[in-house]
């Protein structure tokens, strides 16, 4: 069988919908709001946030049983923060991983920080409407708070694209701020992007004394009540699994796995596998299958898409980015390639991109005009 993300999932691209539902009173699940705030909290995933939730009152306190809702494949930033900014999946808006090929000029394009280095327009690249130009097109007020560091980024421009972005440092600063905004413009659709949980999960692993203390952070920044008539959704792009040494697969120089493959894009939980002679790639599937079995699930391109892996729509851009080979990691497997000889990536303890619960399922929290 083929890996497949449940049709049925209540998905990160409907969160968009809703809440412009919720600026005009036609929304079915949320409640009517003046303005409103879409926060996310980078790498929280639902199974996480339960299994901490002595660390998390407020957060946790906020989340029902049914407050949950499916990230889109691959759950990594750069597809599943384009799709909650756009309301679309990765089929449409054509970031379909952290790491991808580009079929022009052959380049690997890093979606999230290596446009500049890679020629990529963003513009050009990402043509979907975000949910700010939406708003500006009602006459909205459109804001993103993020860290400074992001205001003139690739990934930004392709994603923020309408919004007035405004900046802060701390996470409590950039919350207050999303609300102060909201408060102050009537009408308006405020984004707070909050990426300090993710990081510490990277470095140190979901569960250790720094990513503790980084929820915590969170947690405090959440506030206690918000602006009259101001409503707030707070939830995730995916969540995070912690990869042991144990379960690396380096694919290295004399591996057969490199045999007939002209690159290796993706990331650990998640690859791309890119062919000399896409003519051949049953061959090669069929020698990665063998080689990873266990460690992963080997689709062609053309199953990936059939099974609706990117979304039950894939533009003809979207699916020549795609790999030859798509490669999700299975259990707590990471897959590297030895030719990249990336120690960075093989000394980061959390991961995601895969399609496991921890990684797919994210809360859906309310508060103030929405909370239940």
């Amino acid at each position: 069988m083929l890996p497949a993300i449940p049709p049925s999932s209540r998905s990160i691209t409907g969160v968009a919908h809703d809440l412009f539902g919720a600026l005009d009173g036609s929304a079915e699940s949320l409640k009517p709001a003046r303005s409103a705030v879409l926060c996310v909290i980078d790498g929280l995933g639902a199974i996480q946030l339960r299994g901490h939730a002595g660390h998390a009152r407020r957060l946790a306190g906020a989340m029902a049983k049914k407050d949950v809702i499916s990230s889109v494949f691959p759950s990594t930033t750069a597809a599943a923060l384009t799709s909650l900014l756009t309301g679309a999946d990765p089929g449409r808006h054509g970031l379909v991983g952290y790491q991808v090929r580009d079929p022009q000029s052959g380049v690997l394009v890093n979606q999230l920080s290596g446009w500049e280095q890679a020629g990529a327009d963003p513009s050009a690249w990402q043509t979907e409407p975000t949910i700010f130009e939406r708003a500006i097109a009602q006459g909205r007020p459109a804001f993103a708070v993020g860290l400074p560091e992001y205001a003139h980024s690739g990934f930004s421009a392709a994603t923020l694209r309408g919004a007035q972005f405004r900046s802060a440092r701390t996470a409590a600063d950039r919350v207050a701020l999303a609300l102060s905004l909201a408060e102050e413009h009537d009408g308006a659709l405020v984004y707070c992007y909050l990426p300090e949980v993710d990081k510490a999960g990277h470095k140190h692993g979901v569960a250790s004394a720094e990513w503790v203390a980084a929820l915590e952070g969170l947690d405090a920044a959440m506030p206690a009540t918000t602006p009259a008539g101001v409503g707030m959704i707070v939830t995730a792009d995916h969540g995070m699994v912690d990869v042991p040494r144990s379960r690396h697969l380096v694919v290295d120089e004399h591996s057969p796995l490199q045999q007939g493959i002209a690159a290796i894009a993706g990331e650990p939980r998640m690859l791309h596998v890119y062919l000399d002679e896409p003519a051949q790639v049953d061959d090669v599937a069929a020698v990665w299958r063998r080689e990873t079995e266990g460690a992963a699930d080997v689709l062609t391109r053309e199953q990936a898409v059939q099974s609706h892996l990117f979304g039950a729509e894939v533009t003809a851009e979207a699916e020549a980015r795609i790999g030859d080979l798509v490669v999700p990691a299975r259990g707590l497997w990471a897959l590297y390639d030895g030719a990249a000889a990336d120690q960075r990536a093989q000394d980061m303890i959390g991961q995601h991109g895969s399609l496991s619960p921890e990684e797919l399922r994210v809360p859906l929290l309310r508060f103030g005009a929405f909370a239940h």
